[in-house]
Parts: C-alpha cells; sequence; structure tokens
C-alpha cells in the first residue's frame, strides 16, 4: 500500500500544475526569441523548459517504487545535474562561429536559462521561475539600449559589411576613414560577392567585412557610407 502511495506520488495535481508553469514561462520566453527571429524560438524553447521540469519532477517522485530504506537510497540532484549538462550540449549546437565572429551565444544562454526556469518549476518553486522569467526581459530588452549607450562611449567592437565599387580605391579610403577616426580593425574579409546575393560577381562590386573597435566604432555606419565610392553598408548581427 505503502510502496503504490509513493509510486503515485509524483502524478498529483501538484506537479501536473508544476509542468503547466513551466509550459508557460517557457512559452513566454519562446515568444520573445521567435519574435527576433532567433534559431532557438518558441517551440525550442517551450520544448527544454517543459522537459527540463518533467525530469526534474522524475528525479524527485519517479523512484518510488523502488526506494527500500537501508538498501536503496535516492539522490535527486543526480538527475538535475545531468539536465544542466545535456542543455549545455544544446546550447553549445547553437554557437556558429563566421568569418571569425561568433554568433548565438545569447540564444544559448537563453536555453540554458529555459531549462532552469523549468527545473525550477518541476521543483515546485514557481516564485523563482517568475522571477527569472521577469529578469529574462529585463537582460534582453532592458539592457540592449544600456549596451548600445556603453558601446559607443566606450571601445565596443561592431562588424560592418561594405559594398563599393571596384577599381577606384575605395578599400584604400575605408582603410583611412577608419585609422582618422582612431579605429582598429580586428578583423577583415573580402569577397566579390555580396554575402546576402544582393549583387552578383562581374557588376563590378565587391563587399568587405569590417569588424572595428574603438570609441564610437558602434556607430560607424554613416562615417563609412560617406566614403567616396561605397554602394551600400550593412550591419553586422548584435544579438551578442
Amino acid at each position: 500500500m505503502l510502496t503504490a502511495l509513493a509510486a503515485g506520488h509524483g502524478q498529483q495535481w501538484k506537479q501536473v500544475a508544476e509542468l503547466l508553469i513551466a509550459f508557460g514561462l517557457s512559452s513566454v520566453i519562446g515568444l520573445e526569441r521567435e519574435f527576433r527571429g532567433k534559431s532557438a524560438g518558441l517551440r525550442t524553447q517551450t520544448i527544454v523548459g517543459t522537459a527540463a521540469a518533467l525530469f526534474l519532477i522524475i528525479s524527485k517522485y519517479g523512484f518510488g517504487d523502488v526506494l527500500a530504506p537501508g538498501h536503496v537510497i535516492l539522490d535527486p540532484s543526480r538527475v538535475a545535474a545531468q539536465v544542466v549538462s545535456g542543455v549545455g550540449f544544446l546550447g553549445a549546437g547553437l554557437i556558429i562561429t563566421r568569418r571569425g565572429a561568433i554568433r548565438g551565444l545569447t540564444t544559448a544562454a537563453s536555453v540554458w536559462e529555459t531549462a532552469a526556469i523549468g527545473m525550477a518549476a518541476g521543483a515546485g518553486l514557481p516564485l523563482l521561475a517568475l522571477l527569472v522569467t521577469g529578469l529574462h526581459f529585463v537582460t534582453v530588452v532592458a539592457y540592449r539600449p544600456l549596451g548600445r549607450v556603453l558601446a559607443t562611449h566606450g571601445h565596443g567592437e561592431r562588424t560592418y559589411r561594405v559594398t563599393y565599387e571596384d577599381g577606384r580605391g575605395v578599400l584604400r579610403g575605408l582603410l583611412a576613414r577608419c585609422t582618422e577616426r582612431g579605429w582598429s580593425i580586428n578583423a577583415m574579409s573580402v569577397s566579390g560577392t555580396g554575402e546576402d546575393g544582393r549583387h552578383a560577381p562581374g557588376d563590378g562590386l565587391v563587399s568587405v567585412g569590417l569588424t572595428l573597435s574603438g570609441a564610437g566604432a558602434y556607430e560607424a555606419c554613416a562615417d563609412l557610407a560617406s566614403v567616396d565610392g561605397v554602394v551600400r553598408v550593412d550591419l553586422g548581427d548584435e544579438d551578442d
């Protein structure tokens, strides 16, 4: 009788509510990521958060039918620790390196955060889960303009893709403008075809990727566009 009660203890309305809380809060974060067009959007975040909550509930209640005092002892924290490690591998798959720049760190961190929120909900800590969900929006919404201000007045790094007319010495003018403004060029790549495919080889246009750092480098777009022969300036990803 006691064994049967222990086995069913993890399938009561309390655990159902914890799973639904994890589902709801994970969906909220997923909506924010989906709205921004990130790779780990609504479905990924919701699945991660809900599954993490289920793993924790299994860790707490799923082994009641095999426990025997003095013979079989359960450490519920072991499953929770493996969830953290497993989500780390998922996050690593979201991080990519493109032309020397790392992208996807914020998205990977949000997946890890969603798993933590789901685990908190599954552990019966809804207040903490709600708090971290609120702090997520403080980080991704309120901190974004703050980061821009700091980058503008500090020595932030920003990547630009500049498309210009070939054969007019435009690249030399771009480098001179960067030197004039005191910006350091941390990375540079040149290609005959624009990364976004908006011009083709043979049309007389060349694209160069510039990763700049230094005071004011975050707002270098207008300066670069003013160089004679520049056709367009595209901003690099600012997610991270």
